[in-house]
């Protein structure tokens, strides 16, 4: 059984910063990409962020330059640091972490961008 746990959702002002967590555990083995994606009310679910096992890095233009995946490989630990946040950043935020024959899903956790 495979859990991944998110923390450090929450409620933040414009222009602030929230880091997220997304730890996996469980029989899970030989992990490759983890990434965050985010489901706004009526929209689609949207990759955010990527990171590969070597550490390459891919983001939409929408959060790049602002958010930062980075991932511990000993813990089985992905971190979503989000800065100069905004209000259509707003969404649910889920961690997906892949291996070679299947993606997992953490519950998610919410993301608020208002003043």
């Amino acid at each position: 059984q495979v859990q991944l746990v998110e923390s450090g959702g929450g409620l933040v002002q414009p222009g602030g910063s929230l880091r997220l967590s997304c730890a996996a555990s469980g029989s899970i083995f030989s992990i490759n990409a983890m990434a965050w994606y985010r489901q706004a009310p009526g929209k689609q679910r949207e990759l955010v962020a990527i990171i590969a096992s070597g550490g390459s890095t891919r983001y939409p233009d929408s959060v790049k330059g602002r958010f930062t995946i980075s991932r511990d490989n000993a813990k089985n630990t992905v971190y979503l640091q989000m800065d100069s946040l905004k209000p259509e950043d707003t969404a649910v935020y889920y961690c997906n972490v892949r291996t070679l024959s299947t993606a997992y899903w953490g519950q998610g956790t919410q993301v608020t961008v208002s003043s």
